[in-house]
């Protein structure tokens, strides 16, 4: 006799249904190579209508959802895990991931404290201990998991507002790049720092933070009687790549007593490679940083950090007590005391999980590799008749446009600048996406993804010159 309030499944069908989930996964990460980067977008609107639906009563057989997901629903997205996806910032969902994900969700252990997993928890530390060394962060910094660098603003922001400006939050002023990700201010307004105290600071030719712009600003408003309290550097910004002269503006910083966040979620984890921390000088100095793993470590979305060098300050923004929860205690690393969350899984088992299976020595050739790719790319595009390099990579990202006689106005050539990032995606084996930077339309590639390697970018090279030429050839017939 059936019980319907029975959800357990046997051991012979939770096999089963996990053979047929890997068989499908493990296919359709060998078949990324062939895929087109930018999925199929052919009738999606009326897919995504068809696919509305009450809610289901009765239960269905696991491979009647199977068929349809990877089939139908996945490839019309964006390849992000594919090696030919230069666009946005990759992210590359490594394998080893998603068995920690597999085994963080069945045993499904609680670490909102220490006492309730404190083993899991200390894997967890370890892993935050070893992003903390790789950034040269002093032994007193603490951080969390987030699920992504918003939150990871977001939290560093709230902890500056709390040390530096207390109950006087409407008097503070924070100071971003015209470059800066955009997160910076939404997770500003979450903390209660209004957009009218945001303050916006010009770039250089390079698109780096001008800091003598930054000096006066933080002057003017010191002299209106407001209290400038944090600085936001990029360690490689989403447009052009541009690293922020990280070290003069954690001098500033130090001069004026100003918190200092540097933004890493793309970048940072360069510096977990020693030849290139001098890329990103000055970076070991900052008071908080936002870090994406989900990014440099190639790690599925959704996994993001945030480090602070003084834990003190992080701690005292969210440590709590209650009556149902055991004592606070000093000697262990403790989630909820240093950040938002109590209820909570295991997100920590992704790093530490993938950086035991692999080692970080094999993180730091992937990274070095694909910082070299990038490098050799941009002088390979830079030889292409009509292409103008406007970014060179400062990390791994480079930008350009499009520049000719046939194309005399800036507005023809932001049109064809567009029109070449769309015609070499439509190609099918790389994606590029582009990026308005003032006035100018920008094409970009972004070199991140674990399994981007020089085929991929021999072939970016080849559609981008072979397109070029297309679109030129046509404005002078």
């Amino acid at each position: 006799m059936n019980d319907p309030a029975n959800l357990e499944f046997t051991p012979e069908t939770m096999r089963a249904m996990g053979h047929a989930v890997v068989e499908r996964a493990v296919a359709h990460i060998a078949g990324l190579g062939s895929m087109p980067s930018n999925g199929n977008f052919d009738g999606i609107e009326d897919l995504c209508r068809s696919l509305a639906e009450p809610e289901p009563l009765d239960g269905t057989t696991l491979d009647a959802l199977l068929d349809p997901l990877f089939e139908q629903w996945i490839p019309r997205s964006f390849g992000t895990p594919g090696p030919g996806y230069l666009a946005y910032i990759p992210g590359g969902g490594i394998y080893p991931a998603a068995l920690a994900d597999f085994i963080a969700d069945t045993a499904n252990r609680y670490t909102g404290i220490w006492q309730a997993a404190p083993a899991l928890v200390q894997l967890e530390a370890n892993a935050l201990d070893w992003m903390r060394g790789w950034m040269q962060f002093p032994a007193t910094a603490r951080g969390i998991f987030t699920p992504g660098g918003s939150m990871a603003m977001f939290n560093a922001i709230a902890a500056a507002r709390e040390q530096r400006l207390g109950t006087d939050i409407r008097a503070g002023t924070l100071y971003v790049s015209s470059q800066s990700h955009h997160s910076i201010t939404k997770a500003a307004r979450l903390a209660g720092i209004a957009h009218d105290r945001v303050r916006t600071i010009e770039v250089d030719e390079n698109f780096r933070m001008r800091v003598d712009a930054l000096q006066l600003a933080i002057g003017a408003d010191r002299s209106a009687g407001l209290k400038p309290f944090m600085v936001f550097s990029t360690a490689g910004t989403t447009n052009t790549g541009a690293v922020d002269p990280i070290d003069a503006v954690a001098e500033l910083c130090t001069r004026e007593a100003l918190w200092h966040h540097v933004d890493g979620a793309y970048g940072a984890f360069f510096h977990m490679v020693p030849e290139l921390r001098p890329l990103l000088a000055g970076l070991p100095r900052a008071d908080s940083l936002t870090l994406d793993p989900h990014k440099g470590l190639f790690l599925p979305y959704g996994t993001g950090a945030l480090l602070v060098r003084d834990g003190e300050a992080l701690r005292a923004l969210h440590a709590s007590e209650a009556g149902y929860l055991p004592d606070n205690q000093n000697e262990f690393y403790d989630p909820a005391q240093y950040g938002p969350d109590l209820s909570r899984g295991f997100p920590g088992l992704r790093i530490w999980l993938t950086l035991k299976l692999l080692g970080s020595d094999r993180y730091r050739a992937a990274l070095s590799e694909k910082r070299g790719l990038a490098c050799w790319a941009a002088g390979e595009v830079a030889k292409i008749p009509g292409i103008v390099m406007d970014a060179p990579p400062q990390l791994s990202l480079f930008a350009f446009h499009l520049e000719h006689g046939s194309l005399p106005t800036l507005e023809a050539q932001n049109a064809a600048t567009r029109t070449l990032m769309q015609r070499v995606t439509a190609r099918g084996r790389v994606m590029l996406t582009g990026a308005q930077v003032g006035e100018r339309f920008l094409g970009r590639v972004c070199v991140l993804s674990f399994r981007t390697r020089r085929a991929q970018m021999q072939a970016c090279i080849e559609d981008i010159a072979a397109e070029t030429a297309a679109i030129l050839s046509k404005r002078q017939d």
